[in-house]
């Protein structure tokens, strides 16, 4: 389905980052057809492996669980759509969009309007150093870390470690902390509407499912499906924006397009990998203008070349991105924690 070509705007100079949003904005109209098409070949074949793998397991025909990953792949697709709607880009239609986001969030265990309002705050303050905390992956400065007890450090040095941010965190995020609007206790109804709509849509949903196929089985297929998709949506979320070359400031030197376009990665996939992740990896594109439809992001890059190298990582550079864990202030760059204990002590201006 071809979209028309918007005329060519080149960015001007000093600063080239704040054309950026300007230009941006002839991708933000999504080709409703396009979005309905998207949303039919992600949730039907996410369905039909679910079933797929239900069956053959309730039949003793283990070898079904193989279909667990691809099941998970199309699980975390509908992830990134309802990301959309949660940004208002998907259909543009705010009833349409919040719908949307609200059905696929039973299936992806993710209360759609608390996730909302969390993801809007990482959006706006991305990069600050002075906001962190708000829907993003904690990150500590050398500084902040070498002034944390011997309690401290090792508690950052588990929430850092692989096992814990790969293994433990999507069975925390996904399947414990959701079901309560943790960090919003106090911020109105809608953070509590919004999780207890979304438990009762999840057991509505698994009492039918435990019916069908039995509690066994149904905990066998949902509960691996939904920790693999979700570990593979964290560390999309991490390698967008934990890259050693990254940015990071605080104060009046936080600008919001320079931290969105340099503290935002573009993570290189494979064809396949892009389709499936709904074009996520072009991550510093979606931070500039995040109202532009999944599916229009490579538009922007095939239009404007010169963005496909800013923030440029390649699948196994990002594998060497897990051993960056703190902010060096100093050279502002990601370091590790050897690296860290080779800097000299020197206060940070």
């Amino acid at each position: 389905m071809k979209s028309s070509s918007p005329e060519k705007i080149l960015p001007s100079a000093n600063p080239v980052e704040r054309s950026w949003p300007k230009i941006l904005a002839n991708y933000r109209k999504p080709h409703r057809g396009r979005s309905a098409f998207e949303l039919a070949v992600t949730i039907v074949p996410f369905a039909v492996f679910w079933a797929l793998c239900g069956i053959a397991v309730s039949y003793g025909f283990w070898w079904g669980l193989v279909l667990i990953i691809p099941a998970a792949g199309f699980l975390l697709r509908l992830f990134m759509i309802q990301h959309d709607c949660g940004h208002g880009s998907f259909f543009a239609h705010r009833h349409s969009d919040d719908w949307t986001g609200r059905v696929i969030g039973v299936l992806t265990l993710t209360p759609y309007d608390y996730w909302r309002r969390s993801h809007a705050q990482h959006h706006a303050s991305t990069g600050n150093l002075d906001q962190r905390g708000d829907g993003d992956i904690t990150t500590l400065t050398v500084a902040e870390y070498r002034a944390l007890s011997r309690w401290g450090r090792l508690g950052y040095r588990l929430y850092r470690h692989p096992a814990v941010m790969f293994g433990i965190g999507p069975i925390w995020l996904f399947i414990i902390k959701q079901r309560l609007p943790i960090g919003m206790m106090r911020s109105g109804a809608e953070p509590w509407v919004s999780t207890m709509a979304t438990n009762l849509g999840i057991a509505v949903m698994a009492i039918v499912l435990m019916w069908l196929i039995g509690i066994g089985p149904f905990l066998l297929v949902h509960l691996p499906i939904v920790t693999l998709a979700g570990a593979a949506g964290i560390w999309l979320f991490y390698v967008q924006h934990q890259f050693e070359e990254t940015h990071w400031s605080k104060g009046d030197d936080w600008q919001f397009q320079e931290a969105a376009l340099h503290g935002s990665s573009h993570y290189v996939m494979p064809g396949l990998l892009r389709w499936m992740t709904g074009n996520i990896g072009i991550h510093h594109v979606h931070h500039l203008s995040s109202r532009v439809p999944c599916y229009r992001l490579p538009e922007v890059l095939k239009d404007y070349p010169e963005l496909a190298d800013v923030g440029r990582i390649t699948i196994l550079e990002s594998l060497r991105c897990v051993k960056l864990v703190l902010w060096d202030e100093r050279h502002h760059r990601l370091i590790s924690f050897r690296e860290a204990r080779t800097l000299a002590v020197v206060p940070v201006k």
